[in-house]
């Protein structure tokens, strides 16, 4: 079972690179685009919808999230973009994470949680 696990994270990691690739493709729709954009930041962001120090729900946010945004985003890119970043991303080796990536996700994170407590608190 571990070893399945395994696999599948493998798999979404190749995944998200091929979706990274596919959006930056100018023959990729726009609205494909926006949308595989949502899914990269949100599979990369430190901060998620449930905490995943929450038992069960935390991490199953994630293994919700991410495989069906993966899967909706792959069915609105052109069959031929898909094949040339699924490609390209075997060459490529994953990402890793890095600390200059996270502090920016944690920037815009605070920054649209600041933006929204200030739209709240002026409607009050």
């Amino acid at each position: 079972m571990f070893e399945k696990l395994k696999q599948f994270a493998t798999a979404m990691k190749t995944r998200l690179v091929v979706l990274y690739l596919a959006v930056r493709d100018p023959r990729t729709p726009w609205y494909a685009r926006a949308l595989g954009i949502l899914v990269v930041a949100y599979a990369l962001s430190p901060i998620d919808l449930i905490p995943d120090f929450i038992p069960v729900f935390g991490l199953l946010d994630d293994l919700l999230l991410v495989p069906i945004g993966l899967w909706l985003v792959d069915r609105m890119i052109p069959a031929q973009v898909r094949r040339e970043c699924m490609e390209r991303a075997k060459e490529l080796k994953p990402p890793s994470a890095s600390k200059a990536g996270a502090a920016l996700i944690l920037i815009v994170w605070v920054a649209a949680a600041a933006w929204i407590v200030d739209v709240v608190l002026q409607r009050i």
